[in-house]
C-alpha cells in the first residue's frame, strides 16, 4: 500500500494560532487558560477554559465577529459559518500554505476531506429561539448549515471546492481521530491522494457548559491548576475550543511536489469498549485494544514507541482507564515510553481533540522534543508505573502513538514516524 505522510499544518488553539506558536507553547508548557468572564456568575460553577484568542466570535450574527486582519474571507462564506467553521477556515488557509499546494492541488477528484465538529449549540438554539419567538418565515434560510453537526465539512467542502471523498464524522471525543483513521484507509487503498482532516469546536458557554452538568468539568478558579492529567488532585476537564487542520498525502504526490513532510502515518486501530454510553471501562479493555491494533497495523512492537500523546483529559475515572490500558499494551517496565497529556495545556477539544493532538505530535516529531505534562504535583497512584514525563524531553521521537477516546467506549490510536 502507498505510504502516507503529514505535509502541512494549520492551527487556531488555546496555545496559539499558528505553528511557530504552538510549538513554542509545547515545548515550554504554556497553558492557554484563562477566567472565562460568561462563566463569572454565581450559579456557574465552572470558571475556567482554554481561549481562543484575537478571535471574537461571540454574536450570532457572523458580520460581527472579529478576527486577525491576515484572513480573507468573503461576506457569503461567513454567512453560513458558525465559530467553528471560521476556526477551521482559518486553519485550512495555513495548512494550504504550509504544504505549498495550488488550487488544482486541492480540487480535483483525488482530494477529499474529512471533518469533526459536534456543530454550534449556541447557533442552533439561537435560530430555534428566533424560530418559536418570531415565526418560520423570519428565520434565516441560512441557520440550518451553519449550526447543525455537519456545518463544518458542509462549509469547508463548498469553500475549498473539494471534489474528492468528504464527509463528517460523529464519534464525541474520538470523532476527528476516525476521520483521522478513515482518511489514511482512503490513500492506502489508493481511492485519494490527498485528504484533508479538520476539526474544530465553538469553545463557547453553549458548547462547553453542558459538561457541568456530568459533573465532569474542573472547578478550580486557578488556571494554573484546572487540567491536570494523572495527578491525584485533578478535578475534571477544562474545555475548549479552536480548528486544527492537517494534509494528509501519498509518497508520490510528496515527490511529485518535492514537499519535506513533517512525518509518516504508519497505521491506526479502533476497539469499542461495549461498557458504559459515557464512562470510559475501567481496566482501559478499549484503548488498549486500539493501541494494539494500531500497533499491528502498522508493523511496530510496543517496544519501538518512543511515546504516547495520551487522551487523558483530568477526569478522576478517565485518566486511570487509560493508563490501566498503557501499562497492559507496554509491559516491560524498562522499555515503557514517555508518557504526556497536552491536554494540560490546551484543555479538551472535545471532537477536534484527536486532530489537534496529532498535529502537535507532527510538531514534535519533527522539531524533536517530547512535550511534558504539565501542572502534575503529585501523580495518582493509580497511574503508578507509567513513564509520565513531568517536563519537555529535548529527544526527536522515532515512533509515537496518539490515543483518543469517545463517547460510547469509542476508542482510536494513530501511529506516527520521524521521516529519516
Amino acid at each position: 500500500m502507498p505510504r502516507v505522510f503529514i505535509t502541512g499544518l494549520g492551527f487556531v488553539t488555546s496555545i496559539g494560532n499558528d505553528a511557530a506558536t504552538v510549538t513554542r507553547n509545547l515545548r515550554e508548557l504554556r497553558h492557554g487558560f484563562e477566567v472565562f468572564p460568561p462563566f463569572q456568575k454565581p450559579e456557574i460553577p465552572v470558571k475556567v477554559i482554554g481561549t481562543i484568542k484575537d478571535f471574537a466570535t461571540n454574536s450570532p450574527d457572523p458580520e460581527d465577529w472579529t478576527f486577525p486582519a491576515g484572513y480573507k474571507i468573503k461576506r457569503e462564506l461567513l454567512r453560513t459559518m458558525a465559530p467553528n467553521g471560521l476556526f477551521a477556515q482559518c486553519a485550512m488557509l495555513q495548512a494550504v500554505a504550509d504544504a505549498r499546494l495550488t488550487e488544482p492541488d486541492i480540487s480535483n477528484a483525488h482530494t477529499g476531506l474529512y471533518a469533526a465538529s459536534g456543530g454550534s449549540p449556541y447557533l442552533l438554539h439561537y435560530h430555534n429561539d428566533r424560530l418559536n419567538k418570531v415565526g418560520v418565515m423570519r428565520c434565516s434560510p441560512l441557520g440550518i448549515v451553519a449550526s447543525i453537526a455537519g456545518t463544518l465539512n458542509f462549509n469547508l467542502i463548498a469553500a475549498f471546492k473539494i471534489q474528492g471523498s468528504s464527509c463528517g464524522f460523529s464519534s464525541a471525543c474520538a470523532s476527528s481521530a476516525h476521520a483521522f483513521g478513515f482518511a489514511l484507509d482512503d490513500l492506502q487503498l489508493g481511492r485519494q491522494k490527498r485528504m484533508f482532516v479538520v476539526g474544530a469546536e465553538d469553545g463557547n458557554l453553549d458548547a462547553i457548559l453542558p459538561f457541568a452538568g456530568m459533573r465532569t468539568l474542573s472547578l478550580q478558579t486557578d488556571p494554573n491548576l484546572a487540567s491536570r492529567p494523572f495527578d491525584a488532585a485533578r478535578d475534571g476537564f477544562v474545555g475548549t475550543g479552536g480548528g486544527v487542520a492537517l494534509v494528509l498525502e501519498t509518497e508520490a504526490e510528496v515527490v511529485r511536489r518535492g514537499v519535506t513532510p513533517y512525518a509518516e502515518v504508519l497505521g491506526w486501530g479502533q476497539a469499542s469498549d461495549g461498557w458504559n454510553v459515557a464512562i470510559s471501562h475501567p481496566e482501559g479493555s478499549g484503548s488498549a485494544a486500539a493501541m494494539t491494533l494500531a500497533l499491528r497495523a502498522s508493523g511496530v512492537a510496543p517496544e519501538q514507541v518512543d511515546y504516547v500523546n495520551a487522551h487523558a483529559t483530568s477526569t478522576l475515572i478517565g485518566d486511570i482507564s487509560e493508563a490501566r490500558a498503557l501499562r497492559s499494551v507496554f509491559q516491560d517496565s524498562a522499555l515503557r515510553p514517555a508518557v504526556s497529556s497536552t491536554k494540560a495545556l490546551t484543555g479538551h477539544g472535545l471532537s477536534l481533540a484527536g486532530v489537534m493532538e496529532s498535529a502537535f505530535c507532527a510538531l514534535a516529531i519533527r522539531e524533536g522534543f517530547i512535550p511534558g505534562n504539565a501542572h502534575l504535583t503529585k501523580l495518582d497512584p493509580e497511574c503508578a508505573g507509567i513513564n509520565i514525563l513531568r517536563t519537555t524531553e529535548n529527544t526527536p521521537p522515532k515512533i509515537v502513538v496518539k490515543n483518543s477516546s469517545g463517547f460510547g467506549g469509542a476508542n482510536v490510536a494513530l501511529v506516527f514516524k520521524r521521516v529519516a
